[in-house]
């Protein structure tokens, strides 16, 4: 169930339960005939059933045990790198721990703004993407007082002062602060997210300049590294693949933020299916601010770490149907930015509170998910109303403008009226990216590009059990996040977990 506090609020997702789609797309009364269809456009819904199947064929990547050994080339690489930034500066923590999302900023993985982010498209640019929270800071320590300052800040963001910090912390960090000087004569530091994201991007260009400079066969091709708002965006080339890494500097914080508090207190979807510890087990700020807020100190609060536990519960058809939604607004809703597909995930959250959980596990129900997430979004549009999920109070589409509204509201009606045909589109966007990735991968193997480590010895071969085992891994957790503790002195060693299983 939705929590009580949105129930009555006009426009809220709480608000949702009576949608359209909960009636009219509905199976025949008991001695009905024909296909079940969907009153709004017609469309028979075994129809849209099938076209969300082939979709999620299409989109889902497909690894042998070539591009697993380059996922895990890819992925060494990128820790290596971390590790000569750490040793650049000794800024950041010396054994950090790092979470590693399947799919890109871009993608939604994360709640961050996309209006200032180049344009990539999977099979033009990249094959497969992901995204890196490092840690700029790990706040870990129960026994360190931290300064969450929202009294500047938007729901859902805060500075974040330095001034309890040992003196140690803040002359490491002072060139990334802004300084502001009291009347009594002290002085507030505030970690600053532009400053840091200028550091990490300047250390993580030097690091790859000097790596290219000495390059040995077998190492990634930096492909492209660039700078998108505070997120910096790395496209490496391993063997015949090419994948795009964005990598997020963030603070780390164990716990659980107070403005969040309440949410601990309503009914939740996943009660009983995991346990309150590891839906809170820590908290990020990423560098992001509100509408109005300065970029120079404001951070938003991210429940990313959260979020990868809560995707346990949800059932296969929900997600596809996500997936496929998803797909579909990327690409309608483009232009202009105002509609992540970050904002479609709090929705699916929110419907998986207010639902019934064995109406969301029927597996033959993708299409019904489907038109109640654009039923749901054009709500949202309609209303300008989108709770983020673990702080209700805050209106996710709160800045949107009337006209900006009105105008996606306006598209996701013409796809609520069609929504085979745009299926069908998406479903050929994602065969045009296989088919540029197949194409890429054949002049590769055709030119004779070197596979990753290929100049190895005899007995220095990747063994294939790696490769075998890697291979088990993506095909058995599809779509799953994978969390990375690494110590930059010693990187060989493979230090990650999918969800909670260890490797």
């Amino acid at each position: 169930m939705a929590a009580p506090a949105l129930s009555g609020r006009a426009g809220s997702v709480g608000s949702l339960g009576n949608s359209p789609t909960s009636t009219a797309a509905g199976r025949l009364p008991p001695g009905g005939s024909g296909p079940e269809l969907d009153f709004r456009s017609g469309a028979r819904m075994e129809d849209l059933n099938r076209l969300i199947q082939d979709f999620s064929k299409h989109d889902q990547r497909e690894y042998d045990d070539q591009r697993a050994l380059e996922i895990h080339t890819a992925k060494d690489f990128i820790f290596s790198m971390l590790g000569m930034v750490q040793k650049l500066d000794q800024k950041l923590p010396v054994a950090n721990e790092y979470l590693l999302l399947s799919g890109g900023v871009r993608e939604g993985v994360v709640d961050m703004d996309l209006d200032e982010l180049s344009v990539y498209a999977r099979g033009t640019d990249y094959d497969m993407d992901f995204t890196l929270l490092v840690p700029a800071l790990k706040l870990h320590d129960r026994n360190q007082p931290v300064t969450l300052d929202m009294r500047h800040s938007a729901l859902g963001h805060s500075w974040l002062s330095l001034r309890l910090f040992d003196e140690g912390t803040i002359n490491k960090w002072k060139d990334c602060c802004t300084i502001v000087d009291h009347i009594n004569g002290t002085t507030n530091y505030f970690f600053s997210p532009t400053l840091v994201a200028d550091w990490f991007y300047q250390s993580i260009s030097l690091v790859l300049l000097e790596v290219q400079k000495k390059p040995q066969r077998g190492m990634p091709r930096v492909e492209k590294v660039e700078r998108n708002g505070t997120i910096i965006s790395v496209i490496l080339g391993v063997g015949s693949s090419r994948m795009l890494y964005d990598i997020v500097p963030v603070v780390s914080f164990k716990g659980w933020p107070a403005v969040a508090q309440s949410w601990l207190m309503e009914n939740h979807f996943w009660d009983g299916k995991i346990t309150e510890e590891e839906v809170i087990s820590g908290f990020y700020l990423v560098p992001a601010c509100s509408y109005k807020g300065r970029k120079e100190n404001e951070w938003r609060l991210s429940f990313a770490r959260s979020e990868v536990q809560l995707k346990k519960c949800i059932s296969s058809s929900l997600m596809q149907a996500y997936q496929a939604c998803k797909a579909i607004i990327i690409k309608l809703l483009s232009r202009p930015k105002a509609i992540s597909p970050y904002h479609l995930r709090s929705i699916m959250l929110w419907a998986c509170d207010r639902l019934p959980a064995n109406y969301l596990a029927q597996e033959d129900f993708s299409a019904h998910f489907l038109l109640g997430l654009i039923d749901d979004l054009q709500h949202c549009l309609v209303n300008k109303m989108c709770p983020n999920y673990f702080i209700p109070q805050c209106n996710m589409l709160e800045h949107l403008s009337d006209e900006t509204a009105m105008l996606h509201a306006r598209k996701l009606s013409s796809v609520r009226s069609d929504p085979a045909e745009h299926l069908r589109t998406t479903i050929e966007h994602a065969k045009a990216a296989n088919r540029l990735t197949v194409e890429l991968q054949w002049r590769g193997s055709s030119t004779n590009l070197p596979s990753p480590q290929s100049d190895s010895g005899g007995d220095n071969q990747p063994d294939d059990r790696l490769a075998k085992k890697l291979q088990q891994l993506v095909t058995e957790n599809p779509g799953k996040s994978i969390s990375v503790f690494i110590n930059p002195d010693d990187v060989t060693r493979p230090h990650f977990r999918i969800d909670d299983k260890f490797f």
